[in-house]
């Protein structure tokens, strides 16, 4: 069976996602690996107002351009003290409130970003957080598509812990493990994460596609 791809180059992600497919049988490659050429114009492909929208636009582009079937996430950390924010806008938190990306990387701008809003808010840490994934499968020569959507919940601590995943990792600490995802092992955030289950439930609501 041609791999499918996974729509994203974030190696993170890729991490995450490549052992889930392969023990339900699955062949998947990155986008780096299957040979799509980075365009800046992918940036503007998330650009709805929801995790549904923004997965689907994402998994539709790049069957559209490879012929291949293709899955695609998008996903975010809501927080309480924010009324729901990032949100959809968790990989740009930084930039929309008008923080310089410096050598530290984006994820570490956005973690400081979205501090500074906690902080501001008047609530007192931790701060109630769950971080929401909506995966999507298109397969443009068949004219399918699906979504799902997975929920972790968890608390936002003003401090870092831990450097394993990406992204607010380490400030977010998960209910059901009881500490940081930073903290987490690879296989202990895959049994409880949002992006982990949102695929899962996915891959359960897809009809027979020659797995």
């Amino acid at each position: 069976m041609i791999p499918w791809i996974i729509a994203t180059r974030n190696a993170g992600k890729l991490l995450e996602l490549v052992p889930l497919f392969q023990t339900c049988g699955i062949d998947v490659v990155g986008l780096e690996d299957a040979g799509v050429r980075e365009d800046p114009d992918e940036e503007h492909i998330e650009c709805f107002d929801t995790f549904e929208a923004n997965a689907l636009a994402k998994a539709i582009h790049f069957t559209r351009l490879t012929g291949r079937p293709c899955i695609a996430d998008d996903s975010g950390l809501c927080i309480d003290a924010l009324d729901g924010g990032p949100g959809v806008r968790s990989r740009r938190a930084a930039r929309d409130m008008g923080c310089v990306i410096d050598q530290r990387g984006e994820d570490a701008a956005n973690n400081a970003a979205v501090l500074d809003e906690c902080w501001n808010s008047g609530w007192a840490p931790p701060w109630r957080a769950h971080y929401v994934c909506v995966a999507a499968y298109a397969d443009g020569g068949a004219g399918t598509s699906h979504v799902a959507r997975g929920r972790t919940d968890g608390t936002l601590q003003p401090d870092r812990s831990g450097d394993a995943g990406f992204g607010y990792d380490p400030l977010f600490v998960s209910d059901d493990l009881g500490l940081s995802f930073g903290l987490a092992s690879r296989e202990a955030k895959a049994r409880v994460s949002h992006r982990a289950r949102a695929f899962a439930l996915l891959l359960d609501s897809l009809p027979d596609t020659g797995r």
